[in-house]
């Protein structure tokens, strides 16, 4: 599969997923280069309770460390960062990371509608998103606004979804630039890490 827009602009790939995504993010995290450049930024609806073991368990998979941000932490080029456990986690136009307990939306803290808008209005045209398998409709109006603030939007195909409602809720209220199997979203950031290693 070719895509015609890869280019080298980016500064920024931003994930979301939910019920049915742990899979698929742990097959994306084990299946880029070591060396891809950009910061990926992952908010996965996760128990709130539970501390321990969600981070590590995508950690052993990722090829490159999980970490979870905190509060005012400046983000790094190459890292791949996790919204913690029962915060919100916003992205400030410094590029730099703010964490919130205010209530929760979309039923979720971290909400993924919170994490991707504010990542379009932080990184604009420069940004990638990237929405997963999910039971809500978390991501969906994040999608949205990524797209018109001229990011490149990408949803999980929803006939390879364990749970489809949150790439569907995406695709019924936006015109998605890609709608990809796992596998062809490991082949876009592969695709999109060599364009940075001409």
């Amino acid at each position: 599969m070719r895509f015609a827009d890869i280019n080298d602009s980016y500064r920024a790939v931003v994930i979301g997923g939910s019920a049915g995504s742990f899979q698929g993010i742990t097959k994306i995290l084990s299946n880029i280069p070591e060396s891809f450049p950009l910061p990926i930024i992952m908010c996965l609806h996760r128990l709130k309770h539970v501390r321990n073991g969600f981070m590590e368990a995508l950690s052993i998979k990722s090829v490159k460390p999980v970490i979870e941000p905190y509060d005012k932490e400046g983000i790094k080029k190459g890292k791949v960062y996790l919204a913690p456990a029962n915060y919100h986690m916003y992205i400030e136009l410094g590029h730099t990371f703010a964490l919130s307990t205010e209530s929760m939306v979309n039923n979720s803290r971290p909400s993924i509608d919170i994490t991707l808008e504010s990542s379009a209005y932080s990184y604009k045209q420069r940004l990638i998103g990237i929405l997963l398998s999910g039971a809500n409709k978390d991501g969906a109006i994040g999608m949205k606004t990524i797209k018109e603030k001229g990011g490149l939007t990408i949803v999980q195909d929803p006939a390879e979804c364990l749970i489809d409602t949150m790439p569907t809720a995406a695709l019924r209220i936006t015109e998605i630039d890609y709608t990809l199997s796992i596998e062809n979203i490991i082949k876009f950031l592969n695709e999109l890490a060599k364009k940075y290693s001409n």
